[in-house]
């Protein structure tokens, strides 16, 4: 399978039938996995590694999701190639360094992506547009009891699921939500939701995981332990976390509304102009300018149809992307430009934005 196939699928997270949220973009369980017969992925010998991926491959083919999609050894991909499969978050930024006996298998609609030799053995994964937890929770349930009873997983009583990383050990159960937060942002309240959230459990990263930038005031949302804790009791206390963020998140929009209308009318026109207009845009710039046009949808001066079309652009205007779709090797420099030129295109029917709608804008 070739890494085309990846790129021009109805993906979930690009194309997916499901109405888009105004502030969850996505949402995501994984869970982590280690046989018992072997050390985990980073004491393994390759010999041992390979073992691993091929046990694992040969359990995969019973998962029905996974039987008609992508697999891939991670070692037989070039350097490009892993970066589109990271910028989808159908891997982990860990895994583009993992050593000898890496893979990855991808379901079709993308929506599911099973990890070998990452951190753990198996750390699989199911993604959905907006705040799906349940749907999720019992997809990947039902991949883990089919995968357990070909696999023979490392369990203690006390403990639960053994893990490479002591904050998996337990369920191995990891929630995250995609968040975008440009009202706290603008606000200059992040910082204070950060900590917050920390005191509770919970997480706050970039838009890739750990020590990556909130691009976009794209935030990624997830419990930090998993050990004495059921699996609905951590998506359940994550769902609580969340919901305060989307309401912390709309106060913020709704005050900035109130307070400073045309300082706020004024980025959204001036991020509409230059997604229109401009010919040369970082990824940085880009992520930052969807973001405001994303809010633009969601205050209702842009139509509803285009968050989707936003959202796919998130991914599709990452570097790895805009290398790919140029057919040879570019510079950044030139990537700026093939990217602003998607961006031109995409929003040329763009119809002019609606600031009637925002109240006290004049």
């Amino acid at each position: 399978m070739s890494i085309a196939a990846i790129v021009n699928a109805k993906a979930e997270l690009t194309h997916g039938r499901r109405p888009k949220a105004p502030v969850v973009l996505s949402t995501r369980i994984r869970l982590a996995r280690n046989l018992e017969a072997y050390p985990f992925p980073g004491w393994a010998k390759e010999s041992q590694r390979r073992e691993i991926l091929s046990t694992c491959m040969e359990a995969l083919e019973s998962v029905e999701p996974l039987q008609q999609g992508s697999v891939f050894q991670l070692e037989k991909l070039n350097k490009l190639e892993k970066q589109i499969l990271t910028e989808r978050h159908l891997i982990s930024r860990e895994l583009l360094d993992a050593k000898d006996g890496a893979g990855v298998v991808i379901s079709g609609n993308q929506g599911c992506s099973v990890m070998i030799n990452e951190e753990d053995h198996l750390r699989i994964q199911m993604m959905a547009n907006g705040m799906k937890f349940r749907q999720l929770w019992k997809g990947i349930d039902a991949i883990d009891t089919i995968l357990e009873a070909h696999l023979d997983f490392s369990f203690s009583s006390e403990m639960g699921y053994l893990t490479a990383c002591p904050t998996n050990v337990g369920t191995g159960l990891r929630a995250s939500a995609m968040m975008h937060l440009p009202g706290m942002v603008l606000a200059n309240q992040m910082e204070k939701v950060v900590r917050a959230v920390n005191q509770l459990g919970i997480a706050v990263r970039g838009l890739f995981g750990e020590g990556s930038d909130a691009g976009g005031s794209i935030f990624q949302i997830s419990n930090q332990q998993t050990l004495g804790e059921s699996e609905k009791s951590i998506i359940g206390r994550l769902t609580n976390v969340l919901n305060s963020l989307i309401e912390q998140e709309s106060n913020a929009r709704e005050k900035m509304l109130e307070s400073e209308p045309l300082k706020l009318c004024d980025k959204i026109g001036r991020a509409y102009g230059i997604l229109k207009q401009s010919y040369m845009l970082t990824s940085s710039e880009a992520m930052n300018l969807l973001s405001l046009l994303r809010l633009a949808v969601d205050l209702k001066v842009s139509p509803g149809r285009w968050r989707s079309v936003i959202d796919r652009l998130f991914i599709e205007s990452q570097p790895g992307h805009i290398q790919y779709a140029a057919k040879e090797k570019i510079d950044a420099g030139q990537r700026d430009v093939l990217r602003a030129r998607l961006l031109r295109k995409e929003f040329s029917s763009l119809p002019p934005l609606n600031f009637d709608k925002v109240n006290g804008s004049y």
